[in-house]
């Protein structure tokens, strides 16, 4: 079924809305894009974010080549972006499932009308619990796959599953876990009793494979060992659920996010078994100008599968320079509340000057050094010509967290005309 997406465009864009020309307040974002606005020659409220189309569309081929290549699917983490334009495009792409992390994203999914909801998260919430419960009982098609990484939490399932009735079980996959960070099991043995447990619980549960989650760990080569060692309970784990299924039975075998993407990718290659091997990166979607960019670059983070190109930044964030008040010192209007500031400190990537064209680019001699609520202090060369009343561009470093700063963000085509205006869920 494709994503809908209406629901969420057809609302007029309220006043006192940052990001979005002046004309588009009153209207619905689906009808912004026939006025044929361009970023820069409209009256857009700065600061705005956007996304290059082109940047979008180019990801989008190279993840669709590395499945085929890597013979996986791909259930996207939909919180990076909670966008259900952008989810529509995914889905065009052959998205296996949806992959969610609380329960108001999986209720934004539904709404979208998505039929796979892979739950990256513990859900012991009885009132989230008890929503999911209500939509696998009133849709035989909707599919919920859900992490368990504890015989509480496994049980807390079954209850709540024998309370209301169900008449269908609870898929679940155990959760493997890095010591010292957050949910999973540390052990291969810890994972197989609650392999065991999970089973005296059926029909109530119903096991359908084993999860990790490795971006908590260095990107670096100790946050690589680790990953593999985490790897290797999946695989151990996987192997032992394999061999108790029913013949031509498959386990779901998931990990992968968005930094290790391609080295989680090719030790599941080598796995010598049968099973729905399931990536859930978002990121991918826009990638950045920091952390994922760099890991990308990072050739110790590679596997033997790897992208046949790079991908590209898709974010940008532009505002004005509001003071230069030292010649080295540059104050643009962008700050905590526009980007991400929780991995690395945004990245000057270009300048416009006002009242013309043609963007500049900015090198490694710009840098910001501090953000506040609303500012950014940027360090640059006494000699730059960059001016009060310009406009600056920064790229972020962790899309996730610059995307749930934005209601509205404009995409743009390559001339950097606002092709359409894609409304966030959080």
């Amino acid at each position: 079924m494709p994503v809908t997406i209406e629901p969420f465009t057809a609302q007029p864009i309220p006043g006192g809305t940052k990001g979005v020309p002046l004309g588009a307040v009153g209207i619905a974002p689906s009808e912004v894009s026939a006025h044929r606005w361009r970023l820069f020659d409209s009256d857009v409220i700065f600061p705005a974010c956007i996304l290059k189309r082109s940047a979008i569309d180019a990801n989008r081929a190279t993840m669709r080549d590395f499945l085929r290549k890597a013979a996986l699917h791909l259930a996207p983490h939909g919180k990076t972006t909670m966008a259900p334009q952008l989810f529509a495009l995914q889905e065009e792409d052959g998205a296996w499932g949806f992959t969610a992390a609380t329960v108001a994203h999986a209720m934004v999914y539904r709404k979208a009308g998505i039929g796979r909801i892979f739950y990256a998260n513990q859900l012991v919430d009885p009132v989230g619990l008890a929503f999911i419960l209500d939509e696998l009982q009133a849709d035989p098609g909707f599919e919920f796959l859900s992490l368990v990484d504890s015989i509480e939490g496994a049980r807390i399932l079954a209850e709540a599953a024998i309370a209301r009735g169900m008449t269908r079980p609870l898929d679940v996959l155990v959760e493997i876990g890095v010591p010292g960070t957050r949910c999973g099991v540390r052990t291969a043995e810890q994972a197989i009793t609650l392999v065991l447990v999970i089973g005296a619980l059926a029909p109530h549960l119903r096991l359908r494979g084993v999860e990790a989650f490795e971006g908590v760990t260095n990107t670096d080569k100790n946050g690589l060992q680790i990953v593999r060692a985490q790897l290797d309970i999946v695989r151990q784990v996987a192997a032992h659920i394999d061999a108790g299924l029913p013949a031509g039975g498959r386990p779901i075998v998931s990990a992968g996010g968005s930094a290790f993407t391609e080295a989680v990718a090719s030790e599941m290659a080598s796995w010598p078994f049968a099973a729905d091997y399931v990536l859930r990166s978002g990121c991918y979607l826009t990638n950045d100008h920091g952390l994922y960019a760099a890991a990308q670059r990072n050739t110790d983070l590679r596997g033997t599968l790897r992208f046949d190109r790079m991908l590209e930044p898709a974010i940008e964030l532009w505002g004005h320079v509001l003071s230069r008040p030292e010649p080295d010192r540059v104050i643009v209007g962008i700050g905590k509340r526009d980007i991400s500031h929780d991995i690395d400190l945004p990245k000057p990537i270009g300048w416009l000057r006002r009242d013309t064209a043609v963007i500049r680019p900015l090198d490694a001699d710009a840098r910001v050094v501090g953000l506040n609520d609303q500012h950014a202090w940027i360090t640059i060369p006494a000699s730059h010509p960059i001016a009060v009343g310009d406009l600056m561009a920064l790229g972020c470093s962790h899309p996730c967290t610059t995307f749930d700063k934005w209601k509205y963000l404009l995409m743009v085509d390559d001339g950097y005309r606002i092709v359409d205006v894609i409304v966030t869920q959080f």
